[in-house]
């Protein structure tokens, strides 16, 4: 069983800056695929950017080139530096973990207006 708690959301102006965090419990968290995803009404919930046990990462077009994800294995810890933020990146964000099976987070919120 893995527990992952987010943290580091909360308001920002445009064009601010934010860095999310979430750790896990348990072991191997060096195997897993880790992501982050996030999540608006209505809408359903869409990747942002994910890392391999590898360190290969991959990013929506949407975020590319703003959002940083990255993983500490000694901490047990994923990050997401999110960077240039505008309103349309306003959304609870849910961090993953994937393997065999999958883990959520209970999300942060990231809001992002003037």
């Amino acid at each position: 069983q893995v527990r992952l708690v987010e943290s580091g959301g909360g308001l920002v102006q445009p064009g601010g800056s934010l860095r999310l965090s979430c750790t896990a419990s348990g072991s191997n968290f060096r195997s897993y695929r880790l992501g982050w995803y996030r999540q608006t009404p209505g809408q359903e919930r869409e990747l942002v950017a994910a890392i391999a046990s590898s360190y290969v990462r991959n990013y929506a077009d949407s975020v590319k080139g703003r959002f940083t994800i990255s993983r500490d294995n000694a901490r047990n810890t994923m990050y997401l530096q999110m960077n240039s933020l505008n309103p349309e990146d306003t959304a609870v964000y849910y961090c993953n973990a994937d393997l065999m099976r999958s883990y959520w987070g209970q999300g942060t919120q990231v809001t992002v207006s003037s």
